[in-house]
């Protein structure tokens, strides 16, 4: 094509030659009008303190495409004294050395004639007016507007449509979340009922027991207790805290239950049976660790024996409000040297309240002797309470902060009077 270069010093010349310009390569209109808005952009500066630009348009093979070409509109100000800004133009330029911006235009239908006239000459004959092609882009441009607005109305509708059909599949996971939480609750209450046996119902005891995981997403824990009557009517009681958390725990606890209960039922004496276990459990579980704590009631004549395996010290609470802990020396299974070195002796008298506990009643706030002294102060405070109130009561008492949270196991055994047994 011949190349088409026109200088300007106005820009109103400017607008007319660009409009016209792409009207004749029939160029889409709203790429003419970006095209004349950004060319006017970068020249306005120049024109507005009176220096002149110089305009070039020429077809060119396009590299990208074999047989194809594009339409480059470049825009020289020789009389600049820096080179205009290209930031923010309704049609992206690149920058040359030599020349202010460069446009490059797709595939150009018709070849640009030769231009003899001047810049700001009224059109060619056949060719519209600027008014006309102003009018033009105009609707143009309210057409797209109109384009627009419809299909921000229908995105509208079918958003409207999804939020409607996300809210019912909310609430749809909602229910079913809620009764997977309902069938889950269940069946660990269901387990925790297998795994933690009910009171045993013996004349002259009354006895309670309350059990708090350390969170609700792992409502069993290492924290366990078993109580039967033996042979001879005496109750045995054992209380398990195995190392760790969760099922791997509550497994571990489990196994020593289960041990413990088959040697206290086949007759080994009570000091031997923290050893015994240890010897039994250890060949199959090399992991193990769980501290122990054993105890014989009679229920006829309020007599008890304490063994030990690195637990926490039993409570005794007199009736008349006087306390102490009955410590037993000893350690639990998996640790050097396994069994309790002795056992304890002692009298519930009636009214009296002994208090068994795991670890998570004590350390919640990290100091076991500060723990054990309010344990001392809540039991006193609760003893006369009904006793399936009295485990739960010293519970709250002693989590009201909770600085190390851990599975808690508080289990109560109160001699009855003489007049209610």
């Amino acid at each position: 094509m011949i190349p088409h270069s026109t200088t300007h010093h106005s820009l109103p010349g400017l607008r007319t030659t660009l409009r016209r310009l792409a009207h004749q390569l029939d160029l889409p209109v709203e790429q003419r009008a970006r095209l004349a808005l950004a060319v006017t952009q970068v020249a306005a500066g120049e024109l507005g303190a009176g220096r002149s630009v110089t305009l070039h348009a020429a077809q060119e093979d396009d590299p990208k495409e074999d047989g194809g070409s594009v339409l480059t509109v470049r825009l020289r100000t020789p009389l600049a004294p820096r080179p205009p800004s290209l930031q923010d133009l309704p049609l992206p330029a690149e920058r040359l050395p030599g020349t202010a911006a460069v446009w490059r235009l797709p595939h150009p239908q018709p070849p640009l004639p030769a231009r003899n006239s001047t810049p700001d000459s009224t059109p060619d004959s056949g060719t519209p007016g600027t008014t006309e092609l102003l009018e033009e882009e105009l609707r143009a441009a309210v057409a797209r507007a109109d384009t627009l607005a419809e299909d921000h109305k229908r995105l509208k509708h079918e958003l409207a449509e999804t939020n409607s059909g996300v809210l019912a599949l909310y609430v749809q996971l909602e229910e079913r979340d809620e009764q997977l939480r309902r069938a889950h609750g269940q069946m660990l209450r269901e387990l925790e009922d297998a795994l933690r046996p009910s009171p045993v119902h013996v004349p002259g005891l009354e006895m309670a027991v309350h059990y708090e995981p350390a969170g609700t997403d792992a409502p069993t824990g290492g924290d366990l207790y078993d109580w039967f009557l033996l042979p001879d009517g005496r109750v045995h009681i054992t209380l398990v805290d195995a190392l760790g958390h969760g099922v791997t725990s509550t497994r571990s606890a489990l196994n020593v239950t289960h041990a413990v209960r088959t040697l206290a039922l086949e007759g080994h004496p009570l000091e031997s049976i923290v050893a015994r276990t240890d010897e039994i459990l250890l060949p199959f579980d090399r992991e193990l660790m769980a501290t122990v704590l054993l105890a014989r009631i009679d229920p006829a004549g309020g007599t008890f024996s304490l063994a030990n395996g690195s637990h926490p010290p039993a409570l005794l609470v007199r009736e008349d409000g006087s306390a102490e802990f009955r410590e037993v020396r000893g350690r639990g299974i998996g640790y050097p040297l396994p069994g309790s070195e002795q056992l304890v002796y002692d009298e519930l008298a009636p009214g009296d309240l002994l208090v068994l506990y795991t670890d998570g009643l004590t350390e919640s706030r990290r100091d076991p002797r500060e723990g054990e002294q309010r344990l001392l102060e809540a039991a006193r405070a609760h003893r006369h309470l009904p006793i399936e109130k009295i485990p739960g009561a010293i519970a709250a008492d002693m989590h009201t902060v909770i600085l190390h949270p851990d599975d808690t196991v508080a289990l109560t055994v109160r001699r009855t009077r003489e007049d209610s047994a």
